[in-house]
């Protein structure tokens, strides 16, 4: 059993057509939706009978900041008031909270000090995440595209334990470092380059067929920016973005 703090446990996508992104994603993965328990207007994604994160609209506010739709991860942490204000003495921002869900818990959206944002995540009933393969439908991957990835690994280590994992050079690329905690890795970093997009975390989604869940984002309207293409180790992945333009990526293990 490892010690919960540090893993990503949630995400939530923020579009600007919820009916739309819900007959997409149900398409391409094997989701289904339900209504929220305490939200009306926040629909659950639900894989394999377990929620694994939410679909909700973009806010008037974030429409005026031309914030476009996009995924947001959250990590559990053990004390959310606590890893919040820490942000703030490691060089971060704290965007929206915490605020309390009454009977699931404390979160809070923030961003590292190169902008990239993550949620933060205290659930009511403290119940540690058992590793395990991901299953089909789950969230299996989250890499950051950054500025300075050694900066941004000191930030996430004093704030969620992170450990290193591996480093791998990739040529041109540059390096891409490996995170986890112990020995299990769940994503990487790397450093943009300055025509990619602002810093921002991708977060994958593990899928058995990827050429078949790559031929399909394109037949619902999203698009495909990169693969299917193996990776060091045998995977398979595809850089693609929904047709609302949230931007998503999908894996398939190797057997």
């Amino acid at each position: 059993m490892l010690n919960s703090q540090g893993r990503f446990v949630w995400h939530d996508l923020t579009t600007s057509n919820t009916d739309a992104a819900a007959s997409f994603y149900t398409q391409v993965t094997p989701w289904k939706t339900q209504p929220g328990d305490h939200d009306p207007n926040y629909i659950m994604w639900v894989n394999d009978g377990q929620p694994i994160g939410g679909l909700l609209s973009l806010s008037d506010e974030l429409k005026a900041r031309n914030v476009p739709p996009h995924w947001l991860p959250y990590v559990y942490v053990y004390d959310v008031d606590a890893c919040t204000r820490q942000v703030k003495s490691l060089g971060g921002q704290v965007l929206m909270g915490p605020h309390e869900v009454p009977n699931v818990g404390c979160w809070s959206v923030i961003s590292d000090p190169h902008g990239a944002t993550t949620g933060l995540y205290e659930p009511e009933a403290k119940v540690p995440v058992e590793y395990r393969k991901p299953r089909r439908g789950e969230f299996s991957w989250h890499e950051l595209a950054t500025t300075d990835y050694k900066a941004a690994f000191d930030f996430y280590r004093a704030l969620f334990t992170w450990e290193k994992i591996n480093e791998s050079d990739m040529g041109e690329m540059g390096t891409y470092f490996e995170f986890g905690k112990k020995g299990v890795p769940f994503g990487g970093m790397f450093n943009r380059r300055p025509d990619m997009p602002p810093p921002n975390w991708l977060s994958y989604i593990r899928v058995e067929d990827l050429r078949g869940a790559a031929e399909s984002v394109k037949k619902l309207g999203g698009a495909v920016h990169q693969g299917p293409v193996e990776v060091p180790g045998g995977d398979m992945i595809a850089m693609c973005s929904d047709p609302q333009g949230a931007a998503v990526a999908f894996h398939m293990m190797k057997l």
